[in-house]
């Protein structure tokens, strides 16, 4: 396996898991999980961990599950590098929704970016619902262009005032 099929790899999982972990958020931790997602729409939790960062550990296992196969099997198979792609996006997940938009972590305060000001937005929206039912804006690195369009415009009337 080349360099290019494994970055080809690494990024169409990544891109993949977007589409992931929209489908889980609507359709599981809004659904027959949302006893463990529940207290991440409360206001007040219960110390720095919640029962929704189990999610953590159910996105984990298949990735490590797959740096398993793929030591095993070797690096020419796909299995590591679809594993890495997992784990990045996972990464990535971390940066943005729990130190970016939640600020669990005292990181990445501030944002003069439309896109990253987009997310945040449309997240806020995604918790003025607190019951299972009646959610929007599923996504974490892709939201409706609609908030990317509001953040622009926010950031021109700052600019221009």
């Amino acid at each position: 396996m080349n360099t290019w099929s494994i970055i080809a790899i690494v990024m169409s999982t990544f891109f993949a898991m977007e589409i992931v972990a929209w489908a889980t958020h609507k359709y599981v931790m809004h659904g027959f999980l949302w006893h463990l997602h529940s207290d991440h729409h409360k206001k007040d939790h219960y110390g720095f961990l919640e029962r929704n960062d189990t999610f953590f550990l159910i996105f984990a296992i298949p990735s490590m599950c797959l740096f398993m196969i793929g030591a095993h099997l070797g690096l020419q198979t796909p299995w590591l590098w679809i594993g890495l792609g997992i784990l990045i996006y996972g990464v990535a997940y971390f940066f943005v929704h729990e130190v970016f938009i939640h600020q669990r972590i005292k990181w990445l305060r501030s944002a003069n970016s439309s896109y990253f000001l987009g997310l945040r937005r449309a997240h806020k929206v995604h918790h003025k619902s607190i019951k299972k039912e009646d959610g929007e804006c599923f996504g974490m690195l892709w939201v409706p262009v609609k908030y990317f369009q509001e953040a622009k415009k926010q950031l021109r009337s700052k600019r221009e005032a």
